[in-house]
């Protein structure tokens, strides 16, 4: 036990839940990794997929999530909601990125074409 700690164990929290409370971010930042992966690169789920989810996920979370007297159904509705959010930042950027993409590429060829246009030789 680290000094300072008084090892108490809050009140209304169960022990799944407690495991789930201090490991979230890492698992929501996991499962949404692997979604945008699946988004991103595989096109195996699109990004409407992603985007209804996060609705679905947000308006549990809202609605049911944060007031359950369970504290597992708490940590995992969190965890759902917040992973859901980065995916749908992840499929958004992945978008963006994407379309940067192909206008530099358009860009890169008109330039190439006025270079090969105007050379006299």
């Amino acid at each position: 036990m680290v000094a300072g700690e008084t090892g108490t164990i809050e009140h209304g929290t169960s022990r799944a839940g407690r495991w789930l409370r201090t490991r979230r971010t890492r698992i929501a930042l996991w499962i949404a990794a692997i979604e945008a992966i699946l988004v991103a690169v595989f096109h195996s789920t699109s990004r409407w997929t992603v985007i209804g989810l996060a609705i679905v996920a947000v308006a549990l979370y809202v609605a049911a999530g944060r007031e359950s007297r369970s504290d597992t159904a708490r940590q995992l509705s969190w965890i759902f909601a917040v992973s859901q959010l980065l995916a749908v930042i992840a499929a958004i950027l992945a978008f963006i990125v994407f379309w940067t993409a192909i206008i530099a590429v358009a860009v890169f060829a008109v330039i190439a074409l006025f270079f090969v246009f105007t050379d006299r030789r």
